[in-house]
């Protein structure tokens, strides 16, 4: 039995990179960790399922992605206050009283945001995708100094909710809800990707190039690849680039913090994970 075992609960998750990850900071923390893919469809029982048999498999926690984040908020406990409203949660922690969830995508986005671009304002954003890594962001641009966002879904209906959160936590943001990406895009500083396309499995851009034109950054919420069409198609625009794996990155560090408590010399994980 290894020293901490933890896991992913997802779809599509054969190319993640969190194993790798967790196992080489426990390598470089002195522990033994061992970290395994969940796929519910695979193991032949539904998400909760999955989740509720963690503890008794002896899993110190898991991380949740997509499908299943905002379905894992409804199943654990949430002492931030921040995370109960934003309604998504990626990290689930088990102790003695019982499941607790956190969100590393929404501190990971921040940290990432700071790394790349540091004290620059967002400016307005044009954010493509309302789920679980869409809420962690749209809440992280909050705290960067967010004052207008256009957000784009194909349900409306849960982009309209989005957009009511945040004006809640933000009352004089302006937001904007379409199903038009071109159109969301249109004056944008910012653009983000914060759907599945463009990830292995799920091919292509929810962005044409075009019209990406005078936009000054971007983001991918994808990591795998680790250069997807739509952060091509920004980089050959001249945008400013934050890649999907600077979030992968900074959100798994604040989780191994949730899971363990142990310091991590971050030079040295970034470092090791290029040489995989």
């Amino acid at each position: 039995m290894p020293d901490i075992l933890l896991g992913l609960i997802g779809d599509n998750i054969a190319a993640s990179r969190a194993p790798a990850f967790h196992e080489l900071a426990g390598l470089l923390a002195g522990l033994d960790v061992r970290y395994e893919r969940l796929v519910p469809h695979e193991i032949g029982v539904d998400f909760d399922r999955v989740l509720a048999d963690c503890p008794a498999r002896g899993y110190r926690g898991v991380n949740i992605t997509y499908p299943y984040k905002e379905r894992a908020a409804a199943k654990v406990r949430v002492d931030d206050p921040l995370i109960r409203r934003l309604g998504a949660v990626n990290t689930v922690i088990f102790d003695a009283e019982g499941p607790r969830g956190a969100n590393t995508d929404h501190t990971g986005f921040v940290a990432a945001y700071l790394h790349i671009r540091g004290a620059a304002a967002p400016g307005p954003v044009c954010m493509i995708g309302a789920g679980g890594v869409g809420k962690a962001v749209g809440f992280g641009l909050l705290q960067l100094g967010l004052r207008e966002i256009r957000v784009v879904e194909r349900d409306l209906a849960k982009a309209e909710a989005l957009a009511d959160s945040l004006r809640s936590a933000e009352p004089g943001l302006a937001v904007v809800v379409t199903g038009d990406a071109v159109a969301g895009a249109a004056g944008a500083s910012g653009l983000i990707n914060c759907t599945p396309v463009g990830m292995v499995g799920y091919g292509g851009t929810p962005l044409p190039q075009a019209a990406m034109r005078g936009a000054t950054w971007a983001f991918d919420a994808v990591y795998t690849p680790l250069e997807t069409v739509f952060l091509k198609d920004a980089a050959a625009e001249g945008l400013a680039i934050i890649p999907g794996y600077e979030l992968f990155f900074h959100q798994g560090v604040d989780a191994w913090a949730l899971f363990t408590g142990r310091p991590l010399d971050k030079s040295a994980l970034r470092a090791g994970l290029a040489k995989l």
